[in-house]
C-alpha cells in the first residue's frame, strides 16, 4: 500500500510541476515556476510531516517529492550564472532557500 501511494503521489505531482512552471513561464521568462513549487512543496511538506503515515506517503514523498525539483533549481542558478545574470543566480539561490525554509516551517507550525 505504501508504495502505491506513493507511485500515486508522484503520478500526480511531476505533472503538476511542469503545469505550474510552463503556465508561470508564459508570463516571464525567469524561474519564478520553479521557484514557487518549491517553496509550495517545502510548505506540504512541513504541514504533512508527523501526520499519519499514509497521508505522508502520498503528499510527502509522493507528490511533493515529485512537485519540486533540486535539479531544475540547480539548473536555472547555474544557466543564469552562465550568462552572467550574477545577482539574478544569488537571488534565486537566497530566496530560494530562505523562503524554502521558511514554508518547511510555517507548515510544520500549522501541523
Amino acid at each position: 500500500m505504501k508504495i502505491a501511494l506513493i507511485v500515486l503521489g508522484a503520478a500526480i505531482g511531476g505533472p503538476m510541476r511542469f503545469v505550474v512552471d510552463q503556465k508561470i513561464r508564459t508570463y516571464t521568462a525567469k524561474p519564478y515556476g520553479i521557484f514557487a513549487v518549491n517553496i509550495f512543496g517545502s510548505f506540504l511538506l512541513g504541514l504533512t510531516y508527523g501526520r499519519v503515515e499514509e497521508g505522508f506517503d502520498l503528499f510527502a514523498i509522493g507528490f511533493a517529492g515529485a512537485f519540486t525539483t533540486w535539479s531544475t533549481f540547480m539548473l536555472d542558478i547555474y544557466l543564469a550564472y552562465e550568462l552572467k545574470r550574477y545577482s539574478e543566480a544569488a537571488a534565486n539561490l537566497v530566496m530560494s532557500l530562505g523562503f524554502g525554509l521558511l514554508a518547511a516551517w510555517i507548515g510544520i507550525q500549522l501541523a
